[in-house]
Parts: structure tokens; sequence; C-alpha cells
């Protein structure tokens, strides 16, 4: 017996928060070949090149609308020091990558690369400091570097290494992870320090920082909350403005733990559910620190930064462990569809979101192979493609009066519908996914306030859960037309077992 299609009501003349297009933000890391033969492969490359920056990596990514790009790390970030990756490349300092596979270093992709790449993508630079090892003075500098006009010792050294007019970066990170790889403080010793840090990161010309103060691992609330007592105080004083514009979080979601975190290919259909109750929770990590935010910031001026977030598997098979490069499957792609509605419905408080990370790391949306140089796209990356008019778009509540279809999972609930709808320029974007694995769904959209005119649907699916892309199946999980049908009052979605589904159209 087929279940009856689930009523979903949305008013689209009805406006919430905007959703922020930096939600849609990735992670660049020092971190096996994400870098180098990722993003830079050299200008000596027989692969197309402006720069050493790879060509095809930075057009695909612009096809996502690429919000920001977060660098160095990443555990990388504390233990790089800037001022090795300026200069003449053969004058650099070479270092030892400690984090990540203990590989050396050649620091030939640096400072003036990064930006060029970010010129080259059209996207925001958001720049991680150096907190666990380096020093106020160092951070203070490398700013003074990159955004100060006129006259000072770091402008004249910039413009020694062949950069005249200064850059525009607005996002900076105090640090990464300063309870583990960025320190291993405590709560109450980084708010000290981010505070002194924040002091000395200083605004040059109208060039404004937005600083982020390295926040908890998962569901760490008293970390945030010791964070928030902090803010804006300087001994009995308050300040006008914060010292720091955002807290962050991390969360990576996991089949199994930490020592074993699962297979990114072969896994079982329980292994996917338990994948899907973990990202889901995802909703209930971003409620628990927004609530500790609102007890201390009601007007919701401080913002969520969630700069690491995706799946993390067992490395493929015969890959250096230290390299975290894992295949992306359909699963990955539903992972990342939830956290997007999550996202949605946190608009509010919620300011930025980095997958981790965009290419060959982790749940990329790229994969270069090493051999034949080929570029794949992943099944996350065409949940980013899809998606890409929620950016800056107002935020619509979707409310399914009915329930949505659940079924139990490790002692929790799962919904295995997820939902959100957003507005912009004339133009509503609906995001569906099924997350059954075996069952199909219809959702019948009672749209109210308006209608839809010029509709077009696509979904993304494949047979299997463990479909993936490789360099001889590029598109074995793409995006492909999909038909809705006119009801009386909208529309109604045929959603296929495992799929995600975007509807868009013109309101009238």
């Amino acid at each position: 017996m087929s279940r009856e299609a689930i009523p979903a009501v949305v008013n689209v003349d009805v406006e919430g928060p905007q959703i922020n297009r930096h939600v849609y933000g990735h992670f660049a890391e020092h971190l096996g070949r994400c870098i180098y033969g990722g993003f830079y492969v050299g200008e000596d490359s027989d692969i197309p090149n402006e720069g050493g920056i790879r060509l095809d990596v930075v057009e695909a990514l612009r096809a996502l609308n690429i919000p920001n790009l977060r660098w160095p790390g990443g555990c990388f970030a504390d233990e790089y020091h800037w001022m090795d990756g300026i200069g003449p490349k053969e004058d650099r300092a070479v270092m030892i990558n400690t984090h990540w596979g203990g590989v050396e270093e050649n620091n030939h992709f640096g400072t003036h690369e990064f930006m060029a790449l970010c010129e080259l993508l059209g996207t925001e630079p958001y720049i991680s400091g150096n907190v666990g090892s380096g020093t106020v003075r160092e951070m203070s500098e490398w700013i003074e570097y990159l955004t100060r006009d006129g006259d000072s010792p770091m402008v004249r050294l910039r413009k020694q290494n062949g950069r005249e007019e200064p850059w525009k970066v607005k996002y900076w990170g105090l640090g990464n992870e300063t309870w583990g790889c960025g320190g291993n403080m405590s709560a109450e010793q980084y708010a000290m320090d981010a505070r002194k840090y924040a002091t000395y990161c200083r605004n040059y010309g109208d060039n404004k920082l937005y600083r982020i103060a390295a926040g908890a691992a998962d569901f760490s609330y008293d970390w945030t909350e010791t964070l928030m007592k902090q803010l804006g105080h300087l001994g009995c004083q308050r300040v006008e403005r914060p010292l720091y514009q955002a807290v962050s979080v991390h969360y990576y979601t996991i089949a199994g733990n930490w020592e074993n975190k699962g297979d990114a290919k072969e896994f079982t259909t329980d292994e996917y559910y338990t994948t899907m109750v973990k990202a889901a929770r995802t909703d209930e990590l971003l409620t628990g620190h927004s609530n500790v935010m609102d007890l201390y910031d009601p007007t919701k001026e401080i913002g969520i930064v969630m700069d690491e977030w995706g799946t993390w598997w067992n490395v493929e098979p015969g890959t250096n462990p230290g390299f975290l490069y894992q295949q992306n499957t359909l699963r990955d792609a539903l992972v990342a569809s939830v956290h997007f509605d999550i996202f949605h419905k946190h608009a509010d408080r919620l300011h930025m979101a980095n997958i981790a990370q965009t290419v060959n790391v982790l749940q990329a949306m790229i994969l270069t192979d090493p051999d034949s140089g080929a570029l794949v796209l992943t099944p996350t990356y065409h949940v980013f493609e899809m998606n890409k008019g929620h950016q800056d778009a107002a935020s619509l509540r979707v409310d399914t009066p009915a329930g949505l279809p659940s079924r139990k999972v490790d002692e929790a609930e799962l919904d295995t519908v997820s939902i959100s709808a957003s507005r912009k320029d004339g133009k509503v974007l609906f995001s569906l996914s099924n997350l059954d694995a075996d069952e199909a769904v219809d959702v019948d959209l009672d749209l109210r306030g308006g209608t839809l005119r010029e509709v077009a649907s696509r979904i993304l699916t494949a047979d299997a859960l463990q479909s993936h892309n490789e360099p001889t199946a590029l598109e074995a999980v793409a995006p492909r037309a999909h038909e809705v049908t006119a009801t009386e009052k909208g529309l109604r979605v045929h959603l296929p077992a495992h799929s995600f589904v975007t509807v868009e159209g013109s309101v009238a």
C-alpha cells in the first residue's frame, strides 16, 4: 500500500530571516591533496593553470557561487607562520606538516597565492589566524600586511612582494579548535586569549573585520557560555562593540566511532540510517548553542559560524591515513541536503558554515585523480549547485500539519522527509529530501499567498545509496530533470527512495 501524500503548507508571501549566503561556505586546509594537487598544481604543470592555480577546479567552484573559502586550516593553521609563505618561492622556509602525514610543506602556496585564488573564484577569504603556536604580534602584522593602505613596515613588505593595493579581508578566525590541536586550552584560558588577540586584530581604512572566536566541539555548550560571558567585557567596564562578532562550532557526522568511523562506500542500510540520525542532530546542536547565546545576546548580534562540518569516514584503502581522502556517495549528498535544511531553519543566528573540505579531503566537492588528472564532481557538489538559489534568500516557513514520516533508529526518532524553502528576486526555491532507503513518498505543497509559474524541478538520486562518481563514471550520481504535478492548492512532488529534489518557480 502506498503512503498518503504529506501535506506541507508554505505561505510564499510571509518571509522569514534571510539565509546568509555564507552558510554555503567552503574550507581548504594544507592537508593531503587539498592544496597541492587540488587547488594548486604549480606554474610548470601541464594542467591548465593561472599562477599555479588549477583552472578547472576554479571553474567548477564558480558554478556554485562559492561565497567564502576558509584557509589555511584547521589544525594546520595553528602551526602556520604566514611570513614563511611570502616572497620568492625559492626562498620560502620548508616546514613539516606534523598534523597531517608528517610531510614537508614548501610554502609555495601562501598568502599571495590564496588571495589570488579567492579573486579567481570571486569569493571572500576567511583566514584562520595562529593562536596555538603564534603570537599576538604575528597575527596583528598579518592583518596589517593584507589590509592596510598608506605606509607602514608591513605595507612596504607587501609592496616589495608585488602587491601595491591592500586586499579586502572581512572574516578572521581567532585560532582553531583551541580545546584540542589549537592549544589544548580550557574555555576560560581561551576566552582571555580571544579578548587579547581580538584587541590587536585591527580595522584598517574601510576594511572591517568580522572576528570569529574559536568555539566548541559538538555539544560543549559550556564552552560557548564561557565565551559569551566574557564577550565585550573589559574588567568591570563594557565596551561599545563586542571584541568578536561570532563564535564557531565544529560537528562531524560519522556512522561509527572515532577509532572506526565507517567505510565511505561499503556500508549497510543500518549504518546509513545511523549516519542520517547523526546528521539530523545538527538541529539539536545549533538550537542548544543558540539558546545559550540568547541568554547573553537576545538581539542575536553575535553569530554562530559552523566552520567545520560534514562526513568523516575511514580513508580509502591504500591512501595515506594522514591525508583524509575518502569517496563521496549519495549518502554524503543526503547528509548535505539535511544540513542545509537545518541551516535555513537557523538563519536568524547562523551566519556562516564551511564544509570540510573542498577538494580531495573528507566530504569534498571535487576529487582530482593524481594519475589521469581527471576532475570528478561529487554527489555533494551537486547538492550545493542545486541549492545555490537559497543564498541570501528570505527563508519561508514550511508547516507539516499531519507530521512527517519517521522511523526508530538507534533509540532515536528520525524524520525521513526534510523540507526547506526560500524566496528571492520573485522566485521560490523548495528543497526536499526523502531519507527513506526503500520507500518513495509524495509531498503536496499547499502554496498560500501566491502561485508558481514556470516551474522547474530537478532530482539527485541513484540506484544505490553507495553510488558515487569516479573518473570512469563521472555522472553516476548527477542531477536530472524531474516532473512535478499541479494540484488545486499548489504542487505534488514525488520523492523516490533516497532522493533529493529541488523545485523552483516564479511567484505570481
